[in-house]
């Protein structure tokens, strides 16, 4: 008996699991990110990483951030006072970030990311992530590398209509449908037809705050309401293919103060955005050897400041007369990219290209209303002088009306094919980063802040090299194992900082500083076998100490030249075919976090070591198919129930920081969403 129950429990196991291999991901990963045509990753000169619409809808992420979290090299910094996020790449801030949507740069009000968070999920298609300096090929801000958001085109389907309803909690906070908790809800439609494509999506995001350690009306995480908006219509021929596309966004923040018993009185806050993303782009392929893209976007983003002081006694609410208190900030963008691709002979293939850029800002917080135009000439080859090897130089000239830029940018990118399963990829890169408009004409004066921009400043630029090794384990279809090792380093000169105005010592303002690195290395596994997709990777990487070649503080107490931070992370993906069950788990450790900083002890300037602890997070979701329209997705997210870190910093230096504990998250939160598709061919 206990052999024949053996049997059936095998054969159960087989026709459940066994069978569910076609689920896996069999085809190729496909990038387009500084490609020249549509090409698999394994023949990029690049190292791309790509996150797919299935990851992307696993994961139940609200937002873009919530699909990077667990991304290796990837970290994110809070700046609680105005509620947005930033991002980090490779030990880089985000400022030195290209965020990109279907290849077009993207607004942000200064250094910080904040467009990650503004952008619809549910219009994703899929992210492709660049390491290392895409200066060439995409100008500015593109040191660290670029994150592409590559939009859902709806080319496939002659009509398609998608819901979602998604509710989740803020730790242990939560109310339906609105207020306390993560509220989303989004509707989109498809549609093709000899030629013409169109889409078009609606999401609203809500999300009621998070009181954490706060009493009365103050929040720790402010609330958050999104309205988000996209569409697009296009047209696709044999030889060319058009479309114009909108995103819209309207974001409200708001920052609420606590009750004075003394006159019953509150000062609130509300950050309000709004944001029109127009783009129209065009491919046309004239014949096998020569093809021509084209992309113009206007890009319109105000952010408006309402301070309030708000009377229970009669509850009426007046607006604050305070300097600084109400501000109307606007930034406008127009960028205008064409390239060309010329198949001299099947070795060498050229891309020509040329870039304008015009951004304009204006604001309480912005002196006069100034603006800058960039001009940029590229080209660049791909060279196979035998099968197993593809090289490709570029150069960028570059020519600004404000700052001064670099009048000339190159890069070397190499593949060599060590064998069929294995390859090589050096590459160096000249990157730079153009001053923000905040940077050099900022203008904030109140009775906590004396901040001003600085007009003459310079661009960073950076020297970077990067290599890789990838291999993949021969096999049959139903296996593939790869195995990445990459290693990076980056000097950069005149890196933009804060620092204090020679003329008056006690006005804070934008500088140029002397040096930064950074360094690293990444070692990545990654399984398809059957049912199962799992990564497992581990990454070390180190920023520089400004203070290991300063004499000055260096005599008595030498530092070393890097901090070291390393990182974990393990993804785990499982699809039951025969009861339409996927099971997925995402798991990131980020260790300690050190830096040295100059601080006052005793009256004394010392060099002092803080340092942000480590933490872990993991999400693990659940998705079960209910029929060909209808599933349910649900989990945990952040089951280690992180929500602040110590750190030991006297003054991080930051304008809305403190050297308290670091705000990461909101505690453990869990969800449940609900998704409808209905397809027509």
């Amino acid at each position: 008996m206990k052999i024949k129950a053996a049997l059936l429990l095998c054969c159960l196991l087989y026709y459940v699991c066994g069978k569910a291999q076609d689920t896996a991901i069999q085809l190729k990963d496909v990038v387009v990110t500084g490609q020249y045509r549509q090409q698999s990753v394994r023949h990029s000169v690049y190292r791309v990483r790509t996150i797919s619409s299935e990851r992307i809808q696993l994961k139940g992420a609200t937002d873009v951030l919530g699909v990077l979290n667990s991304e290796l090299g990837i970290r994110f910094s809070n700046d609680a006072a105005l509620g947005e996020t930033d991002v980090e790449l490779m030990g880089m801030s985000g400022q030195s970030v290209k965020i990109l949507l279907d290849g077009v740069p993207l607004v942000d009000r200064g250094s910080t990311r904040q467009s990650l968070s503004q952008v619809d999920v549910n219009a994703i298609e899929r992210i492709e992530i660049v390491e290392g300096p895409m200066s060439v090929v995409y100008g500015t801000d593109a040191l660290a590398g670029v994150i592409n958001l590559i939009t859902k085109k709806g080319k496939g389907e002659r009509l398609a209509v998608t819901a979602r309803v998604q509710e989740e909690t803020a730790g242990r906070e939560y109310r339906p449908f609105h207020g306390k908790g993560l509220h989303n809800e989004n509707l989109g439609l498809q549609w093709s037809r000899r030629g013409w494509f169109a889409s078009g999506s609606f999401t609203r995001n809500n999300f009621g705050g998070w009181q954490g350690q706060y009493t009365g009306r103050k929040k720790e995480w402010h609330p958050k309401d999104q309205w988000l908006g996209t569409g697009m219509l296009g047209f696709s021929h044999s030889k060319w293919e058009a479309w114009y596309r909108l995103d819209y966004l309207d974001e409200d923040i708001s920052s609420l103060g606590n009750i004075n018993t003394g006159n019953y009185r509150a000062t609130d806050q509300r950050y309000l955005t709004h944001r029109y993303t127009h783009q129209a782009q065009a491919a046309w392929q004239l014949n096998e050897r020569l093809g021509f893209n084209g992309a113009l976007s206007w890009q319109d983003y105000e952010r408006r400041t309402r301070t309030t002081i708000r009377d229970f006694r009669d509850n009426t609410e007046t607006l604050s007369a305070d300097a600084g208190a109400q501000d109307v900030s606007r930034f406008s963008t127009l960028f205008f990219r064409s390239t060309a691709q010329y198949k001299v002979s099947p070795q060498i293939m050229m891309q020509p290209g040329m870039e304008l850029r015009r951004d304009v800002s204006s604001g309480q917080r912005i002196e006069g209303e100034p603006a800058t135009s960039d001009y940029a000439l590229f080209v660049s080859a791909e060279i196979r002088p035998v099968t197993w090897m593809t090289i490709r130089p570029g150069i960028r000239f570059s020519k600004n009306s404000v700052y001064d830029a670099p009048p000339a940018i190159p890069s070397i990118n190499t593949r060599f094919a060590l064998n069929k399963h294995m390859d090589l990829r050096l590459s160096y890169g000249r990157g730079f980063r153009a001053p923000a408009l905040r940077e050099l004409y900022f203008y904030f004066f109140d009775a906590s802040h004396t901040i001003k921009g600085n007009p003459g400043l310079k661009a960073e630029y950076s020297h970077n090299m990067n290599g890789s090794l990838t291999w993949q384990v021969p096999g049959h279809t139903a296996l593939r194992y790869t195995v990445a090792l990459s290693g990076f380093y980056n000097h950069f000169d005149n890196l933009i900082d804060i620092g204090y105005d020679a003329a008056d010592p006690a006005i804070s303002t934008y500088i140029n500083v002397n040096t930064f690195r950074t360094a690293g290395g990444m070692l990545e596994h990654t399984l398809h076998w059957k049912a199962l997709q799992a990564t497992l990777g581990f990454s070390y990487i180190g920023r520089y100490n400004r203070f290991a070649d300063d004499t000055a503080y260096n005599k008595t107490n030498p530092t070393p030249p890097f901090t070291w931070t390393p990182e974990l992370n393990a993804n785990i993906t499982y699809h039951f075919k025969r009861m339409g069950t996927t099971l997925s788990a995402f798991y990131k450790y980020s260790g300690i976090r050190p830096t040295y900083e100059l601080a006052d002890i005793n009256n004394i300037s010392v060099v002092h070591l803080a340092e942000t602890a480590a933490f872990h997070y993991a999400d693990v979701t659940a998705t079960q198919r209910i029929n060909k329209f209808l599933s349910v997705n649900g989990g945990v997210k952040n089951l280690f129930n992180v929500d602040r870190l110590r750190n030991t910093s006297r003054n991080t230096g930051q304008a809305h920081s403190t050297g308290g504990p670091v705000l990461m998250w909101y505690g453990r939160s869990y969800f449940l969403g609900l998704s409808f598709r209905w397809t027509k061919s």
